[in-house]
């Protein structure tokens, strides 16, 4: 296939753009009021996003915080989250800017929920040591801030500072002199090409991965995957969190719905209200694996379910949510006034839960790892950027706090657009001073004719392209040879590929419970697979859905390469088989580094 050209050449100073969540959204209209052209492309509506999807809220400490709040709390709650396995410096980044951020919000337009006496209303969530959480919209706190953010992407198109190019699934970047020069798409059948100075890759995650997900059917891991055809190095892959009680949907109702199909998250806060987890004989099994049972940790709970069902025989299969003792305790009605949005949503999937179980089973629900990126969002590739859950810049560490990945996206959003404008590439500002990032409360005010530095001490001074990669990859990358095929090899016949027998086997292989064996066995079959169709080539095909197989065979390999050479557990990475810590590796809270130098096989 060969890439055309839309209407026009390449403009100076030109933002590429990927994926529409809270990230690529924030990042577009700050380089666009900063003078710079933006291409914001996403491969659905602009509203397929993870973003919209999330229930929980932002996580800041404001100017006037909760009684007993600081900084520096929010900064040791994240720590002790992430299993000693953070960045404490993009930690620190993360927490002391984060009121920069939601003041940038608020001047696009999300109005977060206010208490009685008119201040923001400021929520606890579990592992948070103080009152933190900000919501737009009760538990609605994604679709309120993406639902702003559209609004004012599409005036900023309107007023012709945005191009906005939806349904449009990007299959490569392209490469011009060792940098990142543009992406090639497929929209409306055919291949496209778009040049820029810069691609900021704010795709989202992969939790399409595994049989049950929290996200929606557009997050199949696409930046990943074409970061890593480009070169970029990416770390913590085998850390990927999941939430314990997410409704079941038939397999093929999925398959069949597609993007149409929204995943529904029962909240933790059912369980608080008494709700019992059952299995399929009826028989309550949570007081069997920990003391607390229900109101168990989230990690906890999730793997108290994994393993009930695969001593059942069944590791693809789920359990039941008894909400019905809530409702015979609370009175008729209480489901319904405490919780709206589920009540309507499970009667909305055929299920009355004040007459009825609710099918349910942990869900993949995020990816700690991804692109390994600096502090400012710039990855190995001159040229690529990336933020979001796409991204990793060691802030979530082996586990993330609740409500720090919408702040994730929009604290390193802005900062990737600050290295993209402080880029010296052809542009030097009229006093020669870099640009420094500033308060995104009053935007950033870095136009192609003005670099002059803030006074805001937080805002460290970016330097000028050189044609080296900006983000030095660790030494203790994998530095192995590629190999042709997996060491594991079965004289069965392999299960052909699917969607769904991928799924199926990421869930039971590579899921909640991990050991050797199982990882094995996945490395074994995945190989087998791409074997047939190397992942790590471009499909030759106008089929974004082939494109999205291929990403998501990729990503499934590369988790199970990073989740075998990790033979401890650690976070959300469980190995029933785990070694102790010091006989693990030399240092087993390293990140674990990989580029495509690096082979996807156990040798």
């Amino acid at each position: 296939m060969s890439a055309e050209s839309p209407a026009g050449g390449p403009a100076p100073r030109r933002l590429i753009v990927v994926g529409s969540g809270i990230a690529g959204l924030y990042a577009a209209l700050l380089a666009a009021e900063a003078g710079a052209e933006v291409v914001l492309l996403t491969k659905g509506a602009l509203a397929d996003s993870n973003t919209y999807h999330a229930q929980g809220g932002i996580s800041a400490v404001l100017d006037e915080p909760a009684p007993g709040d600081t900084v520096a709390a929010h900064i040791a709650d994240t720590l002790k989250a992430g299993a000693g396995h953070c960045d404490e410096e993009a930690v620190r980044v993360l927490c002391t800017e984060a009121r920069l951020d939601i003041a940038g919000l608020e001047r696009f337009g999300v109005r977060f929920d206010m208490d009685d006496d008119g201040d923001p209303s400021l929520g606890l969530e579990a592992a948070h040591s103080a009152p933190r959480i900000l919501h737009a919209g009760g538990d609605a706190t994604g679709a309120g801030v993406a639902r702003a953010l559209i609004k004012t992407v599409l005036d900023a198109q309107a007023a012709g500072r945005i191009q906005v190019i939806g349904h449009a699934q990007v299959i490569s970047l392209s490469q011009s002199e060792g940098r990142v020069a543009g992406v090639n798409f497929l929209h409306d059948g055919r291949e496209l090409g778009i040049h820029g100075d810069s691609v900021l890759l704010a795709t989202g995650g992969a939790g399409q991965l595994f049989a049950q997900t929290t996200n929606p059917a557009v997050a199949t891991a696409d930046g990943l995957a074409l970061a890593w055809r480009a070169g970029a190095a990416v770390a913590d892959l085998e850390f990927f969190q999941f939430h314990p009680t997410c409704m079941v949907l038939p397999a093929d109702a999925l398959e069949a719905a597609g993007n149409g199909t929204e995943p529904l998250l029962i909240s933790e806060a059912v369980r608080g209200e008494g709700a019992i987890l059952l299995d399929a004989h009826g028989e309550r099994f949570m007081p069997a694996y920990h003391a607390d049972a229900e109101l168990a940790p989230r990690d906890v709970v999730s793997r108290s379910i994994a393993l009930h069902l695969a001593t059942l025989g069944d590791p693809n299969g789920h359990v039941f949510l008894d909400a019905m003792v809530v409702e015979a305790r609370r009175g008729e009605g209480y489901l319904a006034k405490r919780f709206p949005t589920i009540t309507q949503r499970t009667r909305e999937a055929g299920v009355d839960w004040t007459r009825e179980l609710v099918p349910v089973a942990p869900a993949a629900h995020y990816w700690m790892g991804g692109v390994l990126t600096d502090l400012y969002g710039r990855t190995s590739v001159p040229g690529l950027l990336a933020a979001g859950e796409v991204a990793c810049t060691g802030v979530q560490g082996a586990n993330r706090l609740a409500s720090n990945s919408l702040l994730e996206g929009l604290v390193f959003g802005r900062r990737a657009v600050s290295a993209f404008l402080s880029d010296g590439a052809g542009w030097v500002s009229p006093d020669a001073a870099p640009p420094r990032a500033v308060s995104a409360a009053g935007g950033l005010p870095l136009t192609h004719a003005s670099g002059a530095p803030s006074d805001d001490d937080s805002a460290l001074p970016l330097g000028a392209a050189t044609d080296e990669p900006a983000l030095k990859v660790p030494a203790w990358e994998f530095e192995t040879v590629p190999s042709p095929g997996p060491v594991e090899t079965s004289f069965a016949e392999p299960e052909p590929f699917s969607r769904v027998a991928l799924r199926r086997l990421m869930t039971a292989d590579a899921g909640v419970l991990r050991n050797g064996g199982l990882l094995r066995e996945a490395s074994g079959l995945l190989g087998a697979w791409a074997s047939a169709d190397n992942p790590v080539n471009v499909p030759d095909s106008f089929d974004p859905r082939e494109h999205e197989d291929a990403n998501l065979l990729l990503a499934a390999q590369l988790l199970v390469h990073a989740a075998r050479e990790r033979l401890e557990s650690l976070g959300a990475h469980y190995r029933s088989d785990s070694v102790p810590a010091d006989a693990a590796v030399e240092h087993f809270d390293k990140r674990y580094t990989m580029s495509r130098k690096a082979s996807l096989v156990h040798d």
